[in-house]
């Protein structure tokens, strides 16, 4: 695990209006129209978060004519979720235990 990337990801995450958008999306795949009637924003500010999301790989998009589908992508946000775990691990895994000289 890479606390940088965490830290990225989070920071992705750290917004209520795409973590509502993960909620919606786990429903299923659903048309960026149908995100966007959701909320009550411009559809500049849907495609910046959308795009946010997107770049880390938590939802994944296709086109379907001329419309966006996009769809959650599981496995990354549960991999979130198991780095995430790493960080507040037990005594046993212990990130001072791996530093030289370490003690807990």
């Amino acid at each position: 695990m890479s606390y940088q990337v965490l830290a990225v990801q989070l920071k992705v995450l750290a917004d209520a209006n795409r973590l509502e958008i993960i909620d919606l999306l786990s429903c299923g795949e659903l048309c960026a129209c149908d995100i966007l009637a959701h909320f009550d924003f411009s559809q500049p500010t849907l495609s910046h978060h959308m795009k946010a999301l997107v770049e880390s790989e938590m939802v994944t998009v296709r086109k379907d004519g001329n419309k966006r589908m996009y769809k959650l992508n599981a496995e990354q946000l549960e991999a979130i979720s198991m780095n995430l775990n790493q960080v507040h691990r037990g005594s046993e895994q212990c990130i001072c235990k791996t530093m030289k000289g370490g003690t807990c």
